[in-house]
């Protein structure tokens, strides 16, 4: 098999629709309500078909690495769609979806178990997997929209990419002052 850089592909782009991929078969569980697979994703105990089929959208099958970051997406995707009948596709960064986080009269930066959470995930040094599925599970309790799920896949691809910087732009995006009109310049926002 070719990397994606032999054929001409930037790695970015390359990461994208793999990212873009797994998010098409994801939203085709939920749509199709297939509950039987989701399920298998929110198994955390073993390796189920389901996390295996998640990972084949990775671009290298032997980055043991990429391959976690795709079956623990699905594993997110998959707690976040546990009994729901259409598919949420996110919208913007973590961050952004972080600051959805609360009660009416005090959301993200105003809630103080959004912010600690939020202080928690971008201070790791490893990615926070435990930390983002509270994220995640707090998203869905609020009934509020999740991050956009291929974004959340290449934010994560770049997790360790310290030019890249995820955390602080992810801290940036929770902490900004709220502005309806305000345009995300980050890759995969749907603003």
């Amino acid at each position: 098999m070719s990397s994606a850089t032999e054929v001409g592909v930037s790695e970015a782009d390359a990461y994208e629709s793999g990212s873009a991929s797994l998010v098409v078969w994801l939203t085709s569980l939920v749509r199709n309500r297939d509950y039987g697979q989701l399920a298998q994703l929110r198994r955390t105990s073993m390796r189920t078909n389901a996390h295996i089929r998640a990972s084949w959208y990775v671009l290298d099958p032997d980055d043991a690495g990429e391959r976690e970051i795709y079956e623990q997406v699905a594993f997110l995707f998959a707690v976040y769609h546990r009994g729901v009948s259409r598919p949420a596709y996110g919208h913007g960064s973590l961050g952004e979806a972080m600051r959805r986080i609360g009660s009416p009269g005090s959301r993200g930066p105003n809630d103080p178990g959004a912010t600690r959470l939020v202080d928690r995930i971008v201070t790791s040094r490893r990615v926070p997997w435990r930390h983002l599925q509270h994220a995640i599970a707090r998203l869905r309790a609020c009934e509020q929209t999740p991050p956009h799920w291929e974004r959340l896949v290449d934010d994560l691809m770049l997790w360790h990419d310290r030019k890249a910087r995820i955390a602080y732009h992810w801290a940036v995006d929770f902490h900004a002052p709220y502005d309806s009109g305000r345009k995300s310049t980050q890759k995969g926002s749907s603003s």
